[in-house]
């Protein structure tokens, strides 16, 4: 499926939420540099990252990784220490959250989780078409 990623760009994220524009910022600069239009990966970005700083531990480093796939495909993946696997949830039209998982599965064409050797924790990945 040419889904093997090489990593170009690696960000640690501080454990708090107000970095989520840091890294949409650090997504606008990587895709820049491909010219490839920004809007669904900082999108796509702002959601793994949240959920990972949401769920992971508040001593645990959390990793957000941008690169390309052999075909061209933009590919994102974030690695946290937790090994709970994140699911799409079901949001009522009043919740204000639940719902970035969906959003990631509607715009990427995959996204998925690996889980690190020992129960060291786990990397969700997306993978957003080539432009």
């Amino acid at each position: 499926m040419g889904e093997a990623a090489r990593y170009e760009n690696e960000v640690v994220v501080k454990h708090d939420l107000s970095v989520i524009a840091e890294v949409r910022r650090f997504v606008r600069l990587v895709t820049g540099q491909w010219d490839i239009n920004d809007f669904v990966p900082c999108l796509v970005a702002s959601e793994l990252v949240t959920n990972a700083l949401r769920y992971a531990s508040a001593s645990d480093d959390v990793t957000f990784r941008i690169g390309r796939t052999d075909d061209g495909a933009l590919w994102m993946e974030v690695q946290d220490a937790t090994c709970d696997l994140p699911c799409i949830q079901r949001a009522d039209t009043i919740s204000e959250a639940g719902r970035g998982l969906f959003i990631v599965d509607q715009l990427c064409r995959c996204w998925g989780v690996r889980p690190l050797a020992g129960q060291a924790g786990k990397v969700v990945f997306a993978v957003l078409n080539a432009p």
